[in-house]
């Protein structure tokens, strides 16, 4: 009896397991920086305000948890635009005071009016580490595109964690020949 009773203590606890040991990850919001003739228009703010919640979305349907670090706190961390893009240091200490296992720092990079590139660093909150360095290109202003690159870019990220992110199918789109 007492075996049977070690055994299913050893079954709950290993299921139990995979909840206790889920994966925290603090995604900040990503910068502009846009290198055209005429950056920052309303069209690129919105789409670089949009790429956070976008991936917030995948990570979580991959079963990630998100870590939210409050607004005034990520600005007092922020020494100046591209600060914590370039200190994995600084950003790890910010998302270390919130439980985070890991932060997502990230940039939309615009160097034309044709394509921008999605820029992340995954950095490991308790050591500081830079785990991945992550480029996607993104061609035109299309938000489905974006959304795109976003997908690719939680491939890139879930393959240095858990490998556990399936990217949704691509959609069928009918082209109105009118």
């Amino acid at each position: 009896m007492c075996v049977v009773r070690t055994f299913i203590a050893v079954l709950l606890a290993l299921a139990a397991a995979p909840a206790a040991a889920e994966t925290r990850i603090a995604v900040l919001d990503f910068e502009l920086k846009d290198l055209t003739l005429a950056p920052g228009i309303p069209a690129e703010i919105a789409r670089t305000a949009s790429i956070k919640p976008l991936l917030t979305k995948e990570l979580e349907s991959a079963g990630y948890r998100i870590v939210e670090i409050p607004a005034d706190a990520r600005q007092a961390a922020n020494s100046g635009v591209g600060y914590l893009f370039d200190h994995a240091d600084a950003a790890a200490a910010l998302a270390k005071r919130y439980g985070a296992d890991y932060v997502l720092v990230g940039r939309l990079h615009k160097p034309s009016f044709l394509f921008a590139y999605l820029m992340a660093h995954l950095i490991r909150v308790n050591d500081g580490a830079l785990v991945g360095n992550y480029i996607t290109e993104s061609k035109g202003p299309n938000a489905g595109l974006t959304g795109k690159a976003v997908e690719s870019l939680t491939v890139k990220i879930d393959r240095d964690l858990e490998r556990r992110y399936s990217p949704p199918p691509p959609q069928k789109r009918v082209i109105d020949s009118k």
